[in-house]
């Protein structure tokens, strides 16, 4: 077994080779996401908030058992079953190190990756490890963990030179492992001046190369992973380094701006929204990484007799991005494995102890429309609307578009502040509440609703991957 490589435009094995990888990110699982498994807010937020309710031993004694369901070697049988060969791995920094602690390396947070990285191994997975989530905040989402949206790891160097310190450390415990097909050193940055990303990019690739020469490095674009257009001539300078977009279509969220049915004109909009993002790479002949993309999908108890036909308009942009990934052998990461039902290739079955305890939680955060991924904002749209008018009347227009503009327009910013962050917060302790009186045998219950066997499978999602991932390998 050797290291992968990037090669040109390729990843390639030893013998030169093309590898094209295809799997999914295990989001949600050492980076929580309150979409993917039911929580308001911050996942630092839910921890305070379940470690206040319960006490501390009681909370931790939870997460790791969560962590440990999350995913086992029954969902790295059921992955590799599935055609589909590297699992993206999102972790939080949080795990190695603590703020009120900087530094300090915590070997715990090792528990839990190894543990995932050597199961896929074991049934022939490659991973790539995503920090997903850096001090600070490295975007101005929900998932950097920050609370805020304002990405300050940008803003103050020592949050940049912590994480410089934590990818050493991952990388002298990783250097020597073939399985781990790289390192993406930052998710989705959102630098507004769009150089410090690049001076970051530039001081980690030296930190990593001087202690881990074999490796590939994923570096993202700026702005979610999407604009490459500052980046110039640097990748002279990153030798066995590939680049990475995040192909998300609006064609597959509720906020499509019209029904898809994959016509000319909207395989084309796909299309051109694809090669813009990867434009500068193909210029400058690199190799390219889609390290997140996917629809989410529509579920019967909040979706009722509309559901069938919105998942299979939703599988049809599927197919239509496969369709272009295909011809360009793109490797590529869809977002994501699992979740509580609204996009994972298996989510956890309705009849689990988790979902019947926050039934109606969530059904009360779908109406509010706390979450910001794929957010159905018809039943609060009047309220929030008043806001938007007043700013739209008393700010010039030249000034209401602030970065991330246009990807953030007017109204999701509106939404950001005011729903995902401050609307939720007020939901954290209820959230917890709910764990009130628990035994820690009963802990254990809930957190095993996340296990494989209490999963759904979404099986018309794993049959178009399972597909295409069979017509990518025998073309190889």
């Amino acid at each position: 077994m050797s290291f992968l490589k990037v090669s040109g435009t390729k990843i390639v094995d030893k013998d030169g080779k093309e590898v094209i990888l295809r799997g999914a990110g295990l989001g949600g699982w050492m980076n929580m996401e309150n979409f993917i498994s039911g929580y308001p807010g911050c996942e630092f937020q839910i921890r305070a908030a379940l470690a206040d309710a319960v006490g501390s031993e009681k909370s931790e004694f939870f997460f790791d058992k969560f962590l440990e369901y999350f995913f086992t070697e029954d969902d790295a049988i059921f992955f590799k079953s599935s055609g589909l060969n590297c699992i993206r791995l999102p972790f939080n920094y949080r795990h190695f190190e603590d703020d009120m602690n900087p530094r300090v390396l915590k070997t715990g947070g090792f528990k839990h990756l190894d543990r995932v990285i050597d199961l896929c191994a074991k049934h022939g997975i490659y991973t790539i490890l995503d920090l997903h989530t850096a001090p600070g905040g490295q975007n101005t989402d929900w998932h950097a963990d920050a609370g805020t949206h304002i990405a300050n790891f940008w803003n103050h160097k020592d949050f940049q030179d912590r994480t410089l310190w934590l990818w050493k450390e991952l990388a002298e415990h990783y250097k020597d492992n073939t399985w781990i097909a790289g390192y993406n050193p930052l998710n989705e940055p959102t630098d507004p001046y769009h150089t410090r990303v690049i001076d970051f990019y530039d001081q980690v690739y030296k930190v990593i190369r001087a202690v881990d020469p074999d490796h590939a490095l994923f570096f993202d674009g700026n702005t979610f992973a999407s604009d490459f257009s500052y980046f110039g001539d640097v990748y002279k300078k990153w030798e066995n380094s590939a680049y990475a977009i995040h192909d998300y279509t609006l064609f597959g969220f509720p906020s499509s701006p019209e029904q898809y049915v994959g016509n000319e004109t909207q395989q084309r909009r796909l299309r051109r929204s694809y090669e813009k993002k990867r434009e500068w790479m193909d210029k400058a002949g690199l190799c390219v990484w889609n390290g997140e993309w996917g629809p989410v999908y529509a579920r019967k108890e909040y979706d009722g007799e509309k559901t069938e036909a919105i998942n299979e308009e939703r599988y049809t942009v599927l197919k239509d991005q496969l369709a272009i990934y295909n011809k360009d052998r793109l490797s590529w990461s869809i977002w994501l494995y699992k979740d509580i039902g609204f996009q994972g290739m298996v989510f956890v079955s309705r009849e689990t102890p988790y979902m019947t305890l926050f039934k109606d939680f969530l059904a009360k955060k779908h109406r509010l429309a706390i979450d910001a991924w794929g957010a159905d904002e018809t039943h609060i749209r009047s309220v929030y609307q008043p806001l938007v008018d007043l700013i739209k009347q008393e700010v010039p227009e030249r000034y209401q578009a602030i970065y991330p503009a246009p990807v953030w327009k007017l109204q999701d910013r509106i939404g950001r502040l005011s729903r995902n962050i401050l609307l939720s917060e007020f939901m954290v302790k209820e959230w917890a509440q709910h764990f009130v009186g628990k035994t820690e045998t009963e802990l254990d219950e809930i957190a095993s609703s996340f296990k494989f066997n209490n999963c759904l499978f979404r099986d018309g999602l794993n049959k178009i991957l399972k597909d295409n991932a069979s017509l990518v390998a025998e073309s190889a």
